[in-house]
């Protein structure tokens, strides 16, 4: 199977194509800098560019089978209130693209990720990180989140919208925890690492399609 990984310089989406490499997928990624690219293989092919370009989209995802996204709005630095380095509109704008060129492509199975906090799932988390999504520039990659869910939801794709709970760079296995409608209710974390690995399992035993799973 032929993928594309969207999000591949990122610090889920190097994790991603590190396990898909393993896994033995032929993988096209789109990046804005090759130099950043942490994993090299053969089985790898890269484009330049940017998603929100659809040129330079088109391109990465011809003949792939699915696609895979780690997509975020990217700040300076983890401080809430840090600058942005990414346009307010970069994930639902790279989300229209995405639609209208997997149409054209014949392209029906994607799976991105977004966050525990997005849509109905926000009266879920805790009182502090909803003050801070509302108070800080987190706020921007959560409202973008949701506008590029609603996107995928409206479409003809066949997706899988998984919302991971905290991040942590953890590289341990651990057993997942998936939750549909907050139950069971998440927990506070999980690691990148895990979220690359339940993206692929879910490609791969077909998933949580048109569900929006929750994991820590």
């Amino acid at each position: 199977m032929k993928i594309l990984i969207l999000g591949a310089t990122g610090r889920t989406g190097r994790l991603l194509v590190e396990e898909a490499v393993k896994q033995g997928y032929q993988i096209n990624v789109l990046v804005r800098n090759e130099n950043k690219l942490t994993v090299t293989s053969a089985s790898i092919t890269v484009f330049q560019g940017i998603p929100v370009n659809q040129q330079e989209l088109v391109k990465a995802m011809q003949g792939c089978d699915a696609i895979l996204s780690t997509l975020n709005i990217s700040r300076t630095s983890d401080f809430p209130w840090a600058a942005l380095r990414t346009p307010k509109d970069f994930l639902s704008g790279s989300m229209k693209n995405i639609i209208e060129t997997a149409d054209e492509l014949k392209i029906k199975r994607i799976i991105i990720t977004t966050a525990w906090g997005t849509n109905e799932t926000k009266k879920d988390i805790p009182w502090w990180f909803a003050w801070l999504i509302d108070h800080s520039n987190i706020g921007y990659a959560y409202r973008d989140h949701e506008v590029q869910e609603d996107l995928l939801k409206a479409s003809s794709l066949n997706y899988t919208i998984v919302r991971p709970s905290g991040l942590t760079n953890s590289l341990k296995n651990k057993t997942v925890m998936v939750s549909l409608n907050n139950v069971p209710a998440p927990g506070l974390t999980i690691s990148r690492k895990n979220v690359a690995l339940f993206m692929l399992d879910t490609l791969k035993n077909n998933l949580y399609q048109n569900q929006c799973p929750a994991i820590s």
